[in-house]
């Protein structure tokens, strides 16, 4: 699959595929004006290189230190797709990134893995 990036700026994340070790990096701060249209481009990739996954895994690592909730909105669709895909039959692991010193990053992070059944959310600590 083609590589994918976004970089950051002030409101919005950097996203970046490493083709390499089919990693996908979501971090920095998310409150974008319109989430839609920064996401737009970002979901239609992720489609593609979803249906062209196979056994291999696919890692998607979020660091966020910040986002809003429409940018919440995006992520429970990213992480609902990803579950989908995962009771699918692939293979999807997430890294939810978090600093010890932000629990509201944590706490976020516990309530996104709540909600999901199949899919692998692991809560890792930084710092």
């Amino acid at each position: 699959m083609a590589a994918f990036a976004i970089d950051s700026t002030k409101s919005t994340p950097r996203i970046f595929f490493d083709e390499g070790k089919n990693v996908l990096e979501i971090t920095g701060e998310s409150y974008p004006e319109n989430t839609s249209e920064f996401y737009d481009p970002f979901f239609k990739w992720l489609n593609k290189h979803l249906d062209g996954l196979h056994d291999e895994c696919f890692t998607v690592s979020i660091e966020l230190i910040y986002f809003n909730s429409s940018s919440s909105k995006i992520l429970m669709n990213l992480f609902d797709r990803l579950e989908t895909n995962v009771e699918g039959g692939k293979n999807i692991v997430v890294n939810w990134i978090y600093d010890k010193e932000n629990e509201s990053s944590l706490e976020y992070g516990e309530e996104f893995k709540e909600d999901m059944t199949s899919l692998k959310f692991n809560l890792v600590k930084k710092g």
